[in-house]
């Protein structure tokens, strides 16, 4: 089948402050991408080992969620995208189903997945992010200028040897190639280009790296036109990704077991990394599922469906516990009721829900129109990398007065430093059947209906929170978090612009 072009309607937005964003399928296709989703330091993983203190990591999490809202307020602010209609049509009714790890043990608010870059592929653990579209790996290149054009003299310079000389190169190379592994592999754990027959470098004079990715935050540096295109990325929990673009082919499993291929995606070979993720020889970027031209999801949702769907697990799982990320058609997951749809806003790379209201034990809490609406410097996003749901203050102090009032007989802990959340307790022998239900209500009648481990949340051992915070200023958008949405199926459906969700084990 053709492809059509997409067609968005413009929704203009006034100065929006602060906002934040993150990434399910039904029986269809006979094949899927399947990715899994489990833990950074699952046993299968070198140093598997032990846990990171709660404390610390709930600490880790709220700051590396501020630092988030801070710099997807600047890419929300001046995004001003057009809104994605109807119109896409996919070139095979397969699917693809990715594992997924929840970043708990890592003190990070993230979930991790497992794809294969290049040709040959080299694995790598990348941290599944849907307030991004790029996807990049750390780096190592033994000459950042290699482009076709260099590959292209490099195969030339090969022919003109002469013959008899072949062997004994062969031979050198060989006796050096050997020692060289002796001492260490400079690609273990790093993307490595040079070994990549199907990497090219996007070079700085092309347009695609003048006018494409300028959202990419490409560098309009050019000493000379075949060199690559470079960026420069801060992200939105503050830290900042610095290497050059390229295309190469991402490979990942498909559910009749085959592989699936990528090819001539658009990603980055990043250098150096600033204030960002420790990522060790088993992490090794990002997976940008953001939505925008030629990122990973729009050309993974064309080849395989236009759908992706996950379901996140606890974020206090351990090892051994893995859900998936989907592409295409449904995996026949454990769901524990109805699928319930509403209207899926695309702010590219960001994903919007229409929430109408929140209700709390039954009651629809008082809250300006204005918070959810996006034409009034409000709004809702979903996003995968940010760990707790954030509201604007007018809908924050009602619902935060709402549950307290459930809490008085509870001891209020306050030595400890739990970061921006405001409302600690003594947990011992707590029933949370005590707390109302919290229910977002979205456009169309559809309920979204958390558990109350989900808002009301484990920080340390016998030590609960109140799982929410309030967003400050004028304006901006609201986020459900990562884990507000785990323990849920949640699919994303490109050609209809709609969301689902439905409760699901996630295993």
């Amino acid at each position: 089948m053709g492809r059509r072009m997409m067609q968005w309607n413009t929704i203009t937005k006034a100065s929006i402050l602060i906002t934040i964003t993150l990434h399910l399928i039904l029986p269809v296709a006979v094949n899927s991408m399947r990715l899994e989703l489990v833990h950074r330091h699952h046993e299968r993983f070198s140093g598997g080992g032990g846990d990171v203190d709660q404390v610390e990591a709930v600490k880790g999490f709220v700051n590396r969620d501020g630092l988030r809202r801070q710099r997807m307020n600047q890419r929300w602010g001046v995004s001003n995208y057009d809104r994605r209609r109807k119109g896409l049509e996919t070139t095979t009714t397969t699917e693809v189903e990715m594992p997924m790890r929840a970043g708990r043990d890592d003190a990070l608010g993230e979930y991790f997945t497992e794809v294969k870059v290049g040709s040959p592929g080299q694995r790598f653990w990348l941290a599944a992010d849907t307030g991004s579209e790029f996807t990049w790996f750390n780096c190592v290149m033994r000459n950042a200028t290699t482009t076709a054009t260099t590959k292209k003299t490099r195969k030339n310079k090969t022919k003109k040897k002469h013959h008899h000389h072949s062997k004994r190169n062969r031979t050198r190379t060989t006796r050096r190639t050997k020692k060289k592994k002796a001492k260490s592999n400079p690609c273990k754990g790093v993307f490595c280009p040079h070994r990549s027959k199907s990497f090219q470098a996007v070079t700085c004079a092309s347009q695609k790296c003048k006018i494409d990715l300028s959202q990419l935050f490409s560098l309009s540096l050019c000493p000379k036109p075949s060199d690559p295109c470079l960026y420069d990325i801060s992200y939105a929990d503050g830290s900042s990704a610095k290497g050059f673009f390229g295309t190469d082919t991402i490979t990942v499993d498909l559910k009749n077991g085959k592989e699936g291929k990528l090819n001539n995606l658009t990603i980055g070979c990043t250098k150096s990394m600033e204030n960002g993720v420790n990522f060790n020889e088993d992490t090794g970027g990002i997976l940008g599922l953001g939505f925008a031209k030629d990122s990973f999801i729009d050309k993974a949702a064309y080849e395989y469906g236009a759908k992706f769907s996950y379901c996140l697990v606890d974020h206090l799982s351990h090892r051994n516990v893995s859900s998936y990320l989907t592409i295409g058609g449904h995996h026949n997951a454990k769901l524990l009721g109805e699928i319930k749809r509403t209207e899926l806003i695309l702010f590219p790379p960001f994903y919007g829900v229409n929430v109408v209201g929140i209700s709390i034990g039954g009651q629809m809490l008082k809250i300006p129109p204005q918070v959810w609406d996006f034409n009034s410097q409000g709004g809702t996003l979903i996003d995968s990398g940010t760990t707790l749901t954030a509201l604007l203050v007018p809908a924050y102090e009602p619902v935060f007065e709402a549950l307290i009032k459930s809490l008085t007989k509870v001891k209020r802990v306050t030595g400890e430093d739990f970061g921006a959340l405001d409302f600690c307790f003594d947990a011992e022998g707590f029933d949370d059947s005590v707390v109302p239900r919290l229910v977002f209500h979205f456009a169309g009648g559809a309920r979204f209906e958390p558990p109350v481990k989900s808002y009301i949340i484990d920080v340390a051992p016998l030590v609960k929170c109140i799982g929410i915070v309030p967003i400050d200023g004028i304006g901006g958008a609201s986020v459900i978090g990562n884990i507000m949405q785990q323990n849920h199926l949640w699919e994303f459906d490109l050609s209809t612009n709609t969301i689902g969700f439905a409760p699901s084990i996630c295993t």
